[in-house]
Parts: structure tokens; C-alpha cells; sequence
């Protein structure tokens, strides 16, 4: 504590820290409580016959929030995978990624950098159809790349390691980065593969369409299924949650300890108002005791009790103004009377 009692810089900036890092974990914990709250109050609807007299039905011809599975099937014309033959998709993404080790001055260890250096994602129109054929009801995807959960499969991966001469290896040291090597992958949302989708679902004269919702709330396309996808959301909350709760604690431990600080600081500046109150007290008392016989003032009395001879000097002030019972009576950690020095050692005092 600095002096008057006041958090020393440290022990603010840790509060401050730790307050303004909870407070931002309770915002995330909300935030994923909200995304929970409303995946868990998404409306299920089906792929069949009565989807268009639902829509029809509903204000505006709209479903805000709504969860819907199906296979996905392509509009037009599909991509065709660049490394892998018959393969066939609606979004196609291409990523080349660069591997290399770098130096840390700091650790004197080398660690994993990975940097994409190129991506490229093409799309083509696609929808979701029942499992069932027949049906004939179809849900046109809108904006996928917006998605929370783009759920892609890696169709094609392969690594391309970095030849090194004698000369670039001794480079590489000094430079402090070593390539290792050219990571291409391919992803791809398949034809065929099962989707849950939840987002906006819009009747658009006879097109039905599953969009990204207005009201902030997230866009999905995963291949997980609606129940697998809602427990994922609230084990996200349950994490922040855990979060939250230990850093508030920790909070409340600095601000507990600061507290603690500021009242033993405040106990020990009255303990030692009343001790300097007593003192001047006693003084007034034996001032006129002594007035009052027409006597002098005793020079060489204890400044605690007044009545003893002074008999200890107190290093390393120097100061010479207790006798020794008042100097065993002090309290821990023993500081002197007059200047509030801590006292080292004491040295016994002979009048002759």
C-alpha cells in the first residue's frame, strides 16, 4: 500500500485487468447464452408437401428462425474436383498453406508458423431436397460462404516438403525462419451429403429460401444434426461459463486483498492516533501534577509512562525515550515512540 492508505500502481492495474477480463468473458458468456437460447427455439419444420402451405401461412411468408435437413443437389452444373476423379460438389474451396520453423529469441526454441498464402472458394447454386425422393419440394440455399458451420469435406490433401541446399540450410539459421514446405489442400461440400441448415426460411413467389437470418442470430449449414449441433452450442456456453465464474473469483480475491490492505492500514493509523492522544494526555496530567507541587519537569522520565527513568537507546534512530518494560510493552513490528522508525536493535542505557 502507498502511503494514506491508497492501492499501490501495481495493485490497481491488477484490479483493473482482472475486472475488465471478467467483464468481457460475461459479455462472450451472454453472447453464446443468446446463440443457445436461440438455435434452442429455432423452429423444426420438414421437407414435404405442407412446407409451401406453412410459408404461405406464416406473417410476411417467412419463418424467422428455422432448422431444416436435407441432401444437398445441385441447380445448374456442379464443380468437378481437380485431384480426385467423379467427384462432384456444390462449393469447392482451394488452399495452399506454407509450414515453416521460426526462432524465438526469447524461448531460444524453434516453433510451427503456418501462413495460407493463397485460397480460392468457388460456388455453385445448390438446394436442400428431402432424403425421400419423390417429394418434389426443394429449399433453395442462399449466401452458404456466410454460414457459422460451412461443414466442407477434405477431399485432397498433400504435402510438398521444401529442398534445402548446404547453402540455404546455413541461411536459414541465420535468417531464423526454415521452410518446410507447400500444404495443398481441397475441400468440398459433395452432392448428396446430408446438411442441417438453420437460418431465415422465405417463401420468394415459388421459390423457397433458406438465408441468413436479420436478427444477428447465426447462419448454419453443418452436417452435424440439429440435436449434435444444439448440444455443441451449449457446451460452448458451458465453457464460458467456467470462465466467467473463475476469473470473477479472482477478481473478488485482488479486491479482497486490496480491502484488506486499506483496513489494516486504517487500524494501524488509529492504534497510533490513540497511542500519540494517551501520550499528550499523560504529558498535560504530569505537567500539572507537577505545577501543582511547584517542582520541576522530569527531564529523564519514559515518554510512555512518565514515571520510569529512560533506560534504552533504540537504533538505529538514536533516540533515548523508553524505559525497558515500556519497550517490551510495544507492539510488532516495534517502532519508536518519536519517529516511527522500526527498531533494529536496543541498547541498554547506565546512568551514573
Amino acid at each position: 500500500m502507498e502511503g494514506g492508505g491508497r492501492p499501490s500502481a501495481a495493485q490497481a492495474v491488477l484490479l483493473a485487468a482482472s475486472t475488465a477480463l471478467t467483464a468481457l468473458l460475461y459479455s462472450v458468456y451472454r453472447q453464446k447464452v443468446r446463440v443457445a437460447r436461440g438455435l434452442e427455439g429455432a423452429r423444426k419444420v420438414r421437407l414435404d408437401g405442407d412446407l409451401r402451405a406453412l410459408l404461405l401461412e406464416a406473417p410476411g411468408r417467412c419463418v424467422p428462425y428455422a432448422v431444416i435437413e436435407g441432401v444437398v443437389r445441385s441447380v445448374k452444373e456442379t464443380l468437378s474436383s481437380q485431384f480426385v476423379e467423379n467427384c462432384k460438389g456444390v462449393v469447392q474451396r482451394l488452399t495452399l498453406q506454407e509450414h515453416k520453423m521460426v526462432w524465438n529469441r526469447t524461448t531460444h526454441l524453434w516453433n510451427d508458423y503456418e501462413k495460407i498464402i493463397h485460397q480460392r472458394t468457388n460456388t455453385t447454386p445448390f438446394d436442400l431436397i428431402p432424403q425421400e425422393e419423390g417429394t418434389g419440394v426443394a429449399v433453395r440455399v442462399m449466401k452458404p460462404l456466410d454460414a457459422a458451420e460451412l461443414s466442407l469435406e477434405t477431399v485432397y490433401e498433400k504435402f510438398h516438403p521444401s529442398v534445402q541446399s548446404f547453402t540455404d540450410v546455413i541461411g536459414h539459421y541465420i535468417s531464423g525462419e526454415r521452410p518446410k514446405g507447400i500444404q495443398e489442400t481441397e475441400q468440398m461440400l459433395k452432392v448428396g451429403a446430408a446438411l442441417t441448415g438453420v437460418g431465415e426460411l422465405v417463401l420468394d413467389n415459388t421459390t423457397i429460401k433458406l438465408q441468413p437470418p436479420k436478427q444477428g442470430l447465426p447462419y448454419y449449414l453443418s452436417s452435424m444434426d440439429f440435436d449434435t449441433l444444439l448440444q455443441k452450442q451449449e457446451a460452448n456456453v458451458r465453457f464460458w461459463k467456467i470462465l466467467t465464474v473463475l476469473f470473477g473469483f479472482a477478481t473478488c480475491a485482488v479486491l479482497f486483498f486490496v480491502l484488506r490492505k486499506q483496513y489494516r492500514h486504517h487500524r494501524e493509523r488509529r492504534h497510533l492516533r490513540q497511542m500519540q492522544e494517551e501520550f499528550r494526555q499523560a504529558q498535560e496530567r504530569l505537567a500539572r501534577e507537577i505545577n501543582a507541587e511547584g517542582g520541576e519537569t522530569l527531564k529523564n522520565a519514559c515518554v510512555v509512562c512518565l514515571s520510569n527513568t529512560k533506560s534504552c537507546v533504540f537504533l538505529e534512530c538514536g533516540h533515548v525515550c523508553s524505559c525497558s518494560e515500556c519497550y517490551g510493552a510495544l507492539p510488532e513490528p516495534k517502532k519508536c515512540p518519536i519517529c516511527r522508525q522500526a527498531i533494529s536493535r536496543v541498547v541498554p542505557l547506565y546512568n551514573s
